[in-house]
């Protein structure tokens, strides 16, 4: 209880905790032109024996490490002076704060000490360059308002799938109705009038038009003879269309069998043995099968069909009707859903086109910062000093007490705490205001350290801190701390990379505080933050 007390009472009266003055800490110049060299300098003395591990960091803060120069060693008597230099620089103007950075002495940390830098920026010639209009602001985010179009969207899209499918099945049906005949050889002459509309010769396709022209022939011989024609191999065929014709008395010539023969020869060769005949033999072969079904047909006994035979007959072919719609409508099934399918797929590439890949799948997959950034912003004042802010969801008040010791309590006159999710959730917002009993002078960049404290106590690791001044549109100055750190899940013990930002103001008797923290590289969180901190606005306190 008493380590939390102290770590408490380190944020609110910014007293720290003093370390022995280990590190000395000198830079060449506080002020510098943007893109130019601060040369930082670290200086410690140590025994012969001591370790020292001076920071391999890629930034200062908000200045980056352009140069890390080798450590100079001085011998002095029994000790050594350690020198550490580091080339610091910033491409924007500005004043900036570099950071206390910690240097490892036989494993025990030491830190620096802070140092302002000014930033200046290079002058521009307004008689010689040319000098534009700044543009206005266009926002790329559509809201929640725009749900509409996703839904009209699906609605045509399964309206023309309605329609698809409704003409297939008409076109369908009325196919089927054709295509079922009385006899064998309507369906024969059909059959054969339509292959020739296919012009499959004129396409070169010779094979496949020998195929579809004997296919006819056996088809027709199966169905008006009951032979395994489309079993049988030529031979075979033939010498059973020879028994037929005298067990059923068939009137057949040797001349029709002959050039029956003749043909499925030569479709077998055409099929086979990769033969390309003639057109003149082209159409002499169809010529032929169609006059063999002709004879054939007319060399069948007729026989006169009793009404039983009717009837049998009509229920086969009510029978046959019925399998052919029952494909056919499997297939307007099947074409149907590719069509929504396909119509789907193209209407997504639009959008991807338009929206790009990541808005797409965010929306799709329902992202959550996403969907908090399209909510209805709520704008709210919290706590006594006021903060005025815009966010995407009311902030909830909670009892400090359930985060700070309780009598770290007794050292403030009021405090009040507001907060969004979690550290662990996707985003994650604290506004905190406190005022004090008595008059408490409070230094901003100790106070941002004792927040850290705080929030490394709840779970927060490997905490990177830049800071630099802060100030709202309307002028008040104060602290802003930003960076990324890991965050462990209690539950699952799993980690999170996050980013994080703290905004602190100082009043005579008060203090206003905003946290706001989100998984690192998520650009719809960092959209959310930017438009939560530029709407900020202070209160004064007030008794």
């Amino acid at each position: 209880m008493k380590l939390k007390f102290y770590i408490f009472l380190f944020l609110l009266t910014s007293a720290g905790f003093a370390q022995q003055k280990q590190v000395e800490t000198s830079i060449d110049t506080t002020k510098n032109k943007i893109g130019a060299e601060f040369k930082l300098t670290l200086k410690t003395v140590v025994s012969s024996k001591s370790k020292v591990v001076f920071p391999k960091q890629k930034t200062f803060g908000p200045l980056e490490v352009i140069q890390s120069y080798p450590v100079d060693t001085v011998k002095k008597n029994d000790t050594y002076e350690l020198i550490k230099k580091y080339g610091l620089t910033q491409f924007d103007s500005g004043k900036y704060t570099i950071p206390p950075v910690q240097i490892l002495i036989d494993k025990k940390p030491y830190f620096s000490d802070s140092i302002k830098v000014e930033v200046a920026s290079v002058k521009v010639d307004t008689l010689q360059q040319k000098m534009y209009d700044i543009k206005d602001i266009s926002s790329s985010d559509e809201g929640l308002g725009s749900w509409w179009k996703y839904v009209l969207a699906l609605v045509i899209i399964l309206g023309i799938g309605a329609f698809v499918y409704w003409y297939v099945k008409k076109r369908q049906q009325k196919k089927i109705e054709e295509e079922v005949y009385k006899t064998p050889i309507e369906k024969a002459t059909s059959l054969l009038n339509n292959l020739e509309s296919k012009e499959l010769v004129q396409k070169g396709e010779i094979k496949e038009y020998y195929s579809e022209l004997t296919d006819i022939a056996r088809n027709y011989i199966e169905e008006a003879i009951h032979i395994p024609a489309m079993e049988s191999t030529t031979s075979e065929l033939i010498q059973a269309i020879r028994n037929a014709s005298t067990k059923k008395k068939m009137t057949l010539t040797p001349e029709t069998v002959e050039n029956l023969e003749r043909v499925l020869r030569q479709a077998d060769l055409v099929k086979f043995a990769k033969s390309k005949p003639l057109d003149f033999e082209i159409t002499d072969d169809r010529n032929k099968i169609q006059k063999v079904i002709l004879t054939l047909d007319n060399a069948i006994p007729s026989e006169i069909p009793s009404e039983e035979d009717e009837i049998l007959n009509e229920a086969q072919r009510q029978k046959q009707i019925k399998l052919q719609l029952k494909k056919q409508r499997n297939k307007r099934i099947t074409i149907a859903v590719a069509s929504v399918i396909g119509l789907l797929i193209v209407t997504t590439a639009v959008w991807i086109a338009v929206k790009g890949f990541t808005n797409v799948k965010d929306t799709v997959l329902m992202n959550p910062t996403k969907r908090l950034l399209e909510s209805e912003w709520v704008k709210s004042e919290y706590g006594n000093p006021g903060v005025l802010v815009e966010t995407p969801q009311v902030l909830k008040r909670m009892d400090p007490l359930k985060v700070l010791p309780k009598d770290a309590m007794a050292l403030i006159k009021e405090m009040q705490l507001f907060v969004y999710g979690g550290m662990t959730d996707n985003f994650y917002i604290a506004v905190s205001t406190s005022k004090f009993k008595t008059p408490t002078e409070i230094d901003l960049a100790k106070t941002l350290e004792g927040s850290l404290k705080i929030i490394e106590a709840q779970g927060g690791q490997n905490i990177i801190v830049k800071q630099e001044d802060y100030q709202t549109n309307e002028g008040v100055q104060g602290l802003k701390g930003y960076g990324t750190m890991t965050v462990i899940n209690p539950l699952t013990k799993s980690s999170t990379k996050v980013y994080y930002e703290i905004l602190l103001f100082k009043q005579e008797q008060g203090l206003q505080q905003i946290i706001i923290s989100h998984e690192e590289g998520d650009s719809y969180g960092n959209t959310i933050t930017d438009r939560i901190l530029n709407s900020v606005e202070l209160k004064k306190a007030s008794n």
